[in-house]
Order: structure tokens, then sequence, then C-alpha cells
């Protein structure tokens, strides 16, 4: 029974390549346009007939300017080694493979491949070393054994074999062995039983924990920033997926131009070197050293500061409100507060704004302070408001939930008509709820926000409840069905003195599309107002043709009214392009509107929450 041992890691191709090359005596010279000319035919099953074209030299170097009869044949010669190399990575390592040359005007190399039966995994032994018990947090082994994904009866290719213990270490070294190693990988393959025999050796290393906050870099901000974002504990276990979640909230911040967040792996390099010393000296022996307490990682932070004032200024355009003008100023350093202020003119909506924030605090806390003034005209209604807010936010983006303050005045004309002014002081919580396989391009799952609120202190006191969801359904790798939901209502005795910003309308990019910004509400006039009363619905089918890129088409439909009763939908259709572009889902659509009877361009850019 003969048997081929396999070890290490995958030659690469291109070795492969030279080595057929140098065996046919074929120098690797640049390509010419007119040279040798011959046809290739390879028949060969499935995936083997694109991996042979792919790297088969016979097929690479036709037309090189070196290339006659004579390299030819030699070649010809050379290629069934090199195809049973081939195939053999993808589990065959028995075939029959053939190659001629056919004359008769131009030559044509035939190549004819039958690969018989592949190899498949007949057993797999995995030996973990190290891993000390740890009776009150153990390492779950059977787990990481029961997670290998070359199992027995698979076929045995040499990419999956490489990727299954690529997968087996990563698995441990991101939680609290870093240190791991595969001491030992082979694969054992028996081409006439057609069976591999694979055995891995994987050594945990120590059991490694976290240590005390070290910080570098920081000059003009306090140290405070960095650690109260620090969620690792002294003597927690040592865990990637920890160490990046606190680099991304401290890149978050938007103090720093770079944040690195690691284990400082070579402190424990250090004490093993000392107490090694120590031994050497007569310092306790190795059966003592063993009780002693597992090596800390001290935390290391290194940073690099922004500029602490910063001005930026952009032209844009909105399908929903107009041409945009915007500038921006921000200042990280006022009072030991981050000021982030714009204005923004835009031909619909004209936006003033600054905001104070506070450090995080140690228990997660974000808190801001800020002052706005909007005036906007949209669909008659011509809005001027004031506010100054004050508001906390907390937790992750999977969950975030934040409470708001308002002091809010607004003066509202409608249809030409001098309307009436109005000041409250309304109080709204809200909660974004994330639970998607991928936050910034999701495939499935869904996102909710939902929001409570309302104004005790105003002209006309009020309470407003909204809800909004996105939910992802892949039907495959490229079709997937979109369903895109919201409803509001606003209860009190009566409508005036309302804010219109309490009050709800429908259309546009994010709502109804086929219809103008907020065309869809309450008429008064002339006028479209925002009504008490919300619900809006769509479905939308995406078909990606390649990676980047998809088509999608969709059926929205809803309204805003005063009444329950009044809430009758309006509808619009349409088709769109799909694109994942490096800062989210850019979206751009052309949507009948059913009720206006008129075809409205809408484009978004990221989802709507």
């Amino acid at each position: 029974m003969a048997q081929l041992s396999m070890t290490g890691h995958r030659a690469p191709a291109i070795l492969i390549a030279l080595a057929a090359t140098a065996a046919a005596g074929l120098p690797l010279h640049a390509l010419a346009e007119q040279g040798f000319q011959y046809t290739v035919r390879i028949a060969a099953p499935g995936k083997l007939d694109d991996l042979l074209r792919e790297n088969l030299d016979v097929v690479r170097f036709r037309g090189n300017a070196r290339m006659d009869r004579e390299q030819l044949q030699r070649m010809v010669r050379a290629a069934p080694e090199q195809v049973k190399t081939l195939v053999a990575t993808e589990g065959y390592f028995s075939p029959v493979v053939s190659a001629r040359i056919d004359d008769g005007g131009e030559p044509v190399v035939v190549i004819d491949v039958q690969p018989g039966e592949p190899v498949r995994v007949d057993s797999v032994d995995i030996v973990l070393e190290g891993f000390a018990p740890n009776p009150q947090s153990p390492f779950d082994t059977a787990a990481l054994k029961a997670s290998w994904t070359l199992p027995k009866g698979d076929v045995f290719r040499q990419e999956d074999w490489e990727k299954a213990k690529r997968a087996l270490l990563r698995q441990v070294v991101q939680t609290r062995y870093p240190r791991a190693v595969l001491t030992e990988t082979e694969a054992a393959v028996d081409p006439e039983r057609h069976a591999a025999t694979l055995r891995i050796v994987l050594d945990s290393g120590p059991e490694l924990r976290f240590g005390e906050l070290r910080v570098e870099g920081l000059k003009r901000y306090p140290a405070s920033i960095v650690a109260n974002l620090n969620q690792i504990k002294p003597g927690d276990y040592y865990s990637e997926a920890a160490l990046q979640a606190y680099q991304t909230r401290l890149q978050d911040t938007g103090y720093f131009a770079s944040v690195e967040v690691s284990a400082d792996l070579s402190a424990v390099l250090d004490e093993q070197i000392e107490a090694g010393k120590e031994q050497q000296a007569g310092a306790p022996s190795p059966a003592v050293a063993t009780t002693a307490a597992p090596p800390v990682l001290p935390l290391l932070v290194r940073v690099v500061e922004n500029k602490r004032r910063n001005v930026s200024a952009g032209l844009g355009y909105s399908t929903n409100t107009g041409n945009r003008a915007q500038i921006n100023y921000d200042d990280l350093v006022i009072h030991g507060l981050k000021m982030k202020s714009a204005l923004t003119l835009e031909t619909k909506k004209q936006t003033a704004k600054a905001d104070f924030y506070f450090p995080t605090t140690a228990d997660g806390y974000n808190d801001s302070f800020g002052a706005a003034y909007v005036r906007s005209d949209i669909e008659g209604e011509d809005t001027h408001t004031f506010s100054i807010t004050a508001r906390r936010a907390w937790g992750t983006p999977l969950l975030e939930r934040s409470i708001a303050a308002e002091l809010l005045t607004e003066r509202k004309d409608v249809d030409g008509s001098k309307g009436r002014r109005s000041t409250s002081l309304p109080l709204t919580y809200s909660v974004t709820r994330r639970k998607v396989d991928n936050l910034l391009f999701p495939t499935k799952g869904h996102v909710l926000n939902w929001q409570l609120g309302g104004a005790l202190l105003a002209e006309e006191p009020f309470a407003r409840a909204s809800v909004k969801g996105l939910f992802y359904f892949p039907l495959d790798a490229k079709n997937m069905v979109l369903l895109r939901g919201e409803a509001g209502a606003v209860l009190s005795k009566q409508k005036d003195g309302i804010p219109a910003t309490y009050l709800f309308r429908a259309g546009g990019d994010q709502s109804v599309r086929g219809y103008a910004y907020q065309e869809l509400g309450v008429d008064e006039g002339t006028a479209t107002v925002g009504g008490r009363y919300l619900a809006t619905a769509s479905a939308e089918y995406q078909y990606w043709l390649r990676p980047a890129w998809g088509a999608a088409v969709f059926y929205d439909a809803g309204n805003a009214a005063d009444q329950l009763s009044g809430l009758h939908p309006k509808s619009g259709y349409g088709v769109g392009v799909r694109w994942k572009s490096p800062v989210g889902p850019l979206n751009v659509d052309a949507a009948y509107g059913h009720a206006v009877k008129k075809v409205r361009l809408h484009f978004s850019l990221g989802i709507s929450f």
C-alpha cells in the first residue's frame, strides 16, 4: 500500500509552474503578440477544467515568441505530471491523464483527464496540549474539536486543509491563549484506499490575562478619555474581540487620528527571562513556579491625537431637500468639552447648530448639550424652530439608548399666512436595536427603533410614540427581500400648539418613494402639514449581479393623517440600482407615484437609522 505524506504548507502555484517549465526546457521571456500558435482542448469535469486552464503551462505559454514545435512537444510530455500535481490539490490523487498533439493545420493539444474517485478524510486526530484545567472557567476543548471544518467523509482538498488548520488556531489565539501554536500537522494520503488520515497537534501555550492599562501618546487630552472607555478589567481573560471593541470605541470619539490597542506580550517574555535568571541563581524551583498565578498582559493603548481644531466644507445635492452647501467647525477642547458645529444651507431647509460633548463617563454614559436653529419651507409649510437640547446616550452599536430634553420654540406659517408661535419642553426616550450579520452592509436580521415621549409643559400637552423597522431576509447568496415599516401616533386634545417637528408626514427617499420629501400629510389650503398618525410600509426585492452591484424592484405605501380613519395609503413603485460603496450602501431609485402620476428619482446612502 503506497502512501503520500503531506506536511506543512502547500507549495505556491508559481513554484509548480516554474518547476514544470524548467523540466520542459522553456525559457521565461516576455510574451510577443505574434508567436507560435496552437489550440488547447482540455476534457476535465467541473472545476478541474477551470483549474487546469488557469495553471497549465501549455495554456499559459501560447503565443510565446520562443515557442516552436519542439518546445511544444516537450511541454505536452510534461503536462500529465503537472496535471496530477494540480488535481491532487482538489483531492484527486490517482487520475488517468493523457496528452497528445493532433496535427492538421494549426496544432491542437488534447488533454484528457479522468480524475477517478476523490480522496476523502478517513479520520481526524486533534491533539490538544496545554489548556490548563480551570474549574472556575474551563476552556471548552470539546467545542473546539467539534468546530473542525474538514471532518471525516469530506473530500480532502488542499485549500480546505489549510483553512481548517488556520480556523482551529484562530479560535484559540483569539481568547485566553494568544501564544498557541500548531506544533504538528500531517495529512497521510493513501491513493489506493482513496483515504486521508489527518493529525493536528495544538499547543495552547500559557493561559494569559489582562493587566493594568498603559497609555502612550496623550498630550493635550485627559487620560480619562481613554480610561473611561475601557471595559477590560485587570484579571479578565485575554480576548482579541475585547481589544477590537475597545479600539473601536476610542476611534469613534473623534479625539484620535489613529488608535492601536494591544496586549503587551513583550512584558510576559521579559518576566519569563527574569524568572529563568532567578532559577539559575538558586531561586525557587520550577515546581514552585508552576503554582504561581498565570502571567498578565499589560493593556497597551497607543494613540496619535487629532489636531484640536478642524474646519471642513462641502457641496452636495439631496433628492429630499435639494442643493446643499455645508461648513463644519470642530474644536476638541473647550473647557474639557468637545464641540461640533455646522451651518447647512439647503434649498428647502437651513440649519445652524452647535453641540458640546462631555467625555464618556466610567459608567459608559455620553452626555451632551447643544442649540440649533432650523428653518424649513416644505410643501407650503414654513417653520422657524429654535431649540436647546440636553441628551444622555449609552449602550453599544447593537443596542443604543438615549434620553433627551428640549426647550423648543417654533413659529409656523402655513400657505403664506402668518401662523402662531408655540413653546414646549418635550422629553423623548429612544432605543435602537440592531441584530444583523453586518452593521455596514446587512443581509440578514433586523434593525428596530422605537421612541416614546411628549410634553406636559407646553401650550398643548401631548404624548408621542413611534416605531420603525428594517427586516432583511436572504433567499440565497444573490437574492434578498427587504421589508420596511414605520408607524406613529400623537395623542392630545387638539393639534394646534404641537410643534411641527413632533407631527408626522410621509414621502421621500426613506419613506414612500415616488413622492416628494414630506409630500404626504394633511391638506391645509394649498399646503401639506403634519398629521397625528403615520403608517408606511415597503417591500423590496434585491438581486446582486456582482458582489458590489445589485438591482432592485420595490413597492411602497403609506400616509399621514389627523385621524386613523384618514390613513388612506398612497402607493409608489419602481426599480433601482444598489452599490456597496466604501461608506455604506448607495441606492438610486426611479419610482412612480401612483397618486400624483409622476416618476421621481431618489438617492440615498446607508440605512435610514
